[in-house]
């Protein structure tokens, strides 16, 4: 059951650019860490590390700039790939971590 800002955070998105993949009305998640990305990101909103609008920003041009180098080939296409890039951007830019600690971690 979602809480009340996950439902109005869903609900933002449906319909948009940015919209989750869904399945009978359900959010759909091929692997643990999507699910833990959302999740996240939901978290990290709800407790005012960022504007829930600002990483739907940096979601949606995370798309865009996937889909302007992918214009023939769209095989590849992962929504939570997008939306792990506008993640790590909203915490860099909310302070949380910084982008070194991110390219270490990614690196271990």
């Amino acid at each position: 059951m979602l809480t009340q800002f996950e439902h109005f955070a869903v609900t933002e998105m449906m319909g948009k650019p940015d919209n989750p993949p869904r399945a009978n009305g359900t959010l759909c998640f091929g692997s643990d860490w999507e699910r833990s990305s959302f999740g996240m990101a939901l978290a990290l909103a709800k407790n005012g590390y960022f504007e829930w609008d600002d990483f739907r920003d940096e979601l949606i041009a995370s798309i865009k700039l996937w889909e302007d180098d992918h214009p023939e080939d769209q095989s590849t296409w992962n929504y939570y790939d997008q939306f792990l890039t506008a993640l790590e951007k909203a915490i860099v830019k909310a302070g949380i971590v910084d982008s070194n600690e991110i390219m270490a971690a990614l690196a271990a």
